[in-house]
Parts: structure tokens; sequence; C-alpha cells
């Protein structure tokens, strides 16, 4: 099953910065927390803009790689 950020209302969603971003304000990720099987994520410049949905396993692999680099 593919997902989107279609397929759940985030009108009324508290996103938070995520602790892998930038702190210097430049490359800045928020992320939503509470989506079961599900991390939305999004550019904190551009809240109305698009949402990536990924699987929380496929993040934790995304992320676990990017350490290792």
């Amino acid at each position: 099953m593919k997902l989107s950020g279609s397929d759940y209302d985030l009108s009324t969603a508290v996103w938070r910065k995520s602790t892998y971003s930038d702190g210097s304000g430049g490359n800045c990720l928020e992320v939503l927390d509470g989506v079961p099987e599900a991390l939305p994520v999004r550019d904190s410049k551009v809240t109305d803009g698009p949402v990536l949905v990924f699987r929380t396993g496929a993040w934790s692999t995304f992320v676990a790689g990017l350490k290792r680099s």
C-alpha cells in the first residue's frame, strides 16, 4: 500500500521540528507524531507544501543509513 499526505487529515496537525534538522534554521524538517505506522514529513519553510509520508520502518532504515555515512 502506497502512503501519501492526502491519506490523512493534516489540517489540525501539530508539527514538531525534527531532531535531525539543521540547528541554524536553514535545513529544517517537521514531523508529525501519532500517525500509526507512518511518519509524515514536511519542509518547515513551506508549511502549505507537499507532505511526504514514510512507513516507520522505512524512515528508521533511512536514518540509520545517514548515520553510517
